[in-house]
């Protein structure tokens, strides 16, 4: 995904700056705001999220 997604569609000048740019929209994108199926189509963050919240009132109760 990475390659198709991002790598593929741009060009770097230097290795130094792809390994920053790769990093940057990886966290910046990839694990906070696109869906993922295995999330049942949420953000890694927004799944992360619902697992607190429900683990949390698993323990309420």
């Amino acid at each position: 995904m990475l390659k198709v997604e991002y790598v593929h569609r741009h060009a770097f000048a230097t290795r130094t700056e792809a390994r920053i740019r790769i990093a940057t929209w990886i966290t910046d994108f990839y694990n906070s705001r696109r869906l993922h199926s295995v999330c049942g189509f949420k953000s890694p963050i927004d799944y992360e999220n619902d697992y607190w919240v429900n683990l949390g009132e698993g323990l309420a109760a």
